[in-house]
Parts: structure tokens; sequence; C-alpha cells
């Protein structure tokens, strides 16, 4: 007995011939049902006629697609991949190949691809999440998340250095980045009033409990109990939260991994070793960063305020840059 596999669409073409050449089905009817021309449904009577249910089986199956890429093709692009970009996630790897090597894929060919040659794990297959995310702020510049992002951002080529990331929780845009040798106050001082020059006041910036943005000293009795970014931020109306876990922040945590996948990989292609020439190129990658990974507010209305006429942020960092020498120097937050 010979058993033929066939596809639920297949089954259906098999049952429109029968019924035709029973007389129950008309050929008008068959056309709409299978959706093909008059034409069609006598060739298929007649195949059927002629080599019963294994004529209904589409001649295709088991042959590549004449839209299927080539081996070779296939093989030059892993080599590339595997010699340049192994590394690289298939977004960005496709990204590139296109952009440099004149090789157009699709991105999901691209990953099949990689997944077959071991050069890529699929999300499934990862760790699972277990944190359940925190629903978006609504509106732009009425929640920004902060954080230095500690790595080695040009790789063997220079030092060990901190990327100061701002995103904003409503849209997931970076609003600015920033590399520094450290993540200190001083660097954040300089870091936040580019951040105000170029947007504006947001309602409030959210961060980890770095001894920048909270006093975590059991010896620190004196003072207000703010450290001297908290108080700048106070004399501009800015608020300052403290995530209690990182899993809190998770928008700029995940931010921080993309820019660690996307941003090496970037300094990288172009040889840029220090840190000087890296903040040069951060203008054009954030604003490429935002197109693609941006999202539209649930409000569009912008929460960002104008500096005011009293917001003289020269004299707001400058007096307490001061008082941060005496803070390092005595050990207590001194008012």
């Amino acid at each position: 007995m010979t058993v033929i596999t066939m596809s639920r669409n297949e089954l259906t073409r098999l049952r429109v011939p029968i019924d035709v050449a029973d007389g129950r089905l008309s050929v008008a009817d068959a056309t709409g049902l299978i959706g093909v021309g008059r034409r069609q449904i006598y060739r298929l009577l007649q195949t059927f006629r002629a080599d019963g249910p294994d004529g209904v089986i589409s001649r295709k199956r088991g042959r590549p697609s004449n839209r299927a890429l080539g081996a070779v093709f296939r093989e030059t692009v892993l080599a590339l991949v595997r010699e340049r970009y192994v590394d690289f996630g298939p977004t960005l790897a496709a990204e590139k190949l296109s952009e440099l090597h004149g090789l157009d894929l699709g991105i999901e060919t691209l990953r099949q691809w990689m997944i077959g040659a071991g050069l890529w794990v699929r999300r499934k297959d990862r760790i699972k999440r277990i944190h359940q995310p925190r629903p978006r702020r609504d509106c732009l510049g009425e929640l920004v998340q902060i954080d230095g992002s500690e790595h080695w951002w040009f790789e063997d080529r220079g030092p060990q250095s901190t990327l100061l990331v701002y995103i904003d929780d409503a849209t997931s845009r970076l609003m600015h980045l920033k590399f520094v040798e450290t993540e200190s106050t001083f660097d954040y001082f300089q870091a936040t009033r580019e951040y105000l020059e170029a947007h504006g006041k947001p309602v409030a910036f959210y961060s980890d409990k770095h001894g920048v943005f909270r006093v975590n000293s059991t010896g620190a009795v004196q003072g207000d109990g703010m450290t001297q970014f908290g108080r700048s931020l106070h004399a501009l109306n800015i608020d300052i939260l403290c995530a209690n876990t990182p899993q809190a922040k998770g928008r700029v945590e995940r931010a921080n991994k993309t820019l660690q996948d996307r941003l090496v990989e970037e300094l990288r292609l172009q040889g840029i070793s220090t840190i000087a020439a890296g903040n040069e190129l951060l203008p054009d990658f954030l604003a490429d960063y935002n197109a693609r990974f941006g999202k539209e507010p649930r409000n569009p209305k912008n929460l960002h305020r104008p500096l005011s006429v009293g917001d003289d942020l020269t004299d707001v960092f400058a007096w307490r840059r001061a008082e941060c020498h005496l803070s390092a120097a005595g050990g207590l937050v001194v008012a």
C-alpha cells in the first residue's frame, strides 16, 4: 500500500476534482473554492484523471525555492561574520553587511544562518527573564534614568572607561551619552549640565544608590543628608529618585547591554581608541540609535522645563565643586 502525504491545501485541491468529476460541483463553483481560473480547473481535472491523487501534489515539494540564496553566497556571508562580526547580533550584522560590503539579505535569513552555524543563540534558548517590567511613564522628560556603565569600550585599543547614560523612561530614547574615566560627581556635574543645556530640566532623574546620588556612609552625620549632586538638582527643582534594585531601572540597564554590543563594535569599526574621539562619535550614534529603538510616548506633552533666568548652571555646579573637595577631604557631607 502506498501512503501519500498531503497538506491541508492539497487535500482541498484533491476534493475539488473528485467532486467535479462526480458532478457534485460545477466548474464555476470550483474556481471560487480554490481561487483559480476555469482553465486551471480543467487542467487539474485532467491531471487527476491521468495520475490520480499524486497529480494534485505540488511539483515544487522537496525542491529549493527559486528565491533561495545560493550556498556560495551563504558561505561568503558567514565567513565575513566569523571574520569581522562574530560577536554582532543578527540585526546589526545585517546592517553592516549591507552598509560596508553591499551584501543585502533579510535579518531573519541571517539569523537562521547564524543559528545554524552556531554563531547566535535564540532568545528563547537563553535564561528567561523573571522580573516584570515596570510600566513606562507617559511623557518625555517625566523620568530620566541615569547610570554609569564601566566597560572595556575600546577593547584592547584603549583604557577601561565609563559611559554615562541618560535615557528617557517614556520613550527609551537616549537623551545624552558621555565617555569619562570614572563615575564621579565631577563628571556627572559636567554631563548633567550638558543635558540641561540641550533639553531643559526633566521632572526627575532615576538612578541607583551610587554614592554620587545617595549618602551611603554611616559616618556622614552632619549636613542635610543630601549629596552634592542631589543638592545641585534640588537647587534646580529636579527630583532625584534612587532604585532599590537594578531591575527597577531596567530601561537603562537594558540600554547598557545594547550599547555594550552596538557601540563597542561601532568604535572598533571606526578604529576609535580614546575617550575624546569616542565622545565625538556619540552624537551621530545617539541619533541612529534613537531612530531605530526610540518609541513614541503615550502622551505627546514634553515635560522638560526650560532653564530660567535664575538657573545659573555655572554657579549651581561651581560652588558645589568646592564642597566636594571638602567632603572628600573630611569624609563628611557638609552643609
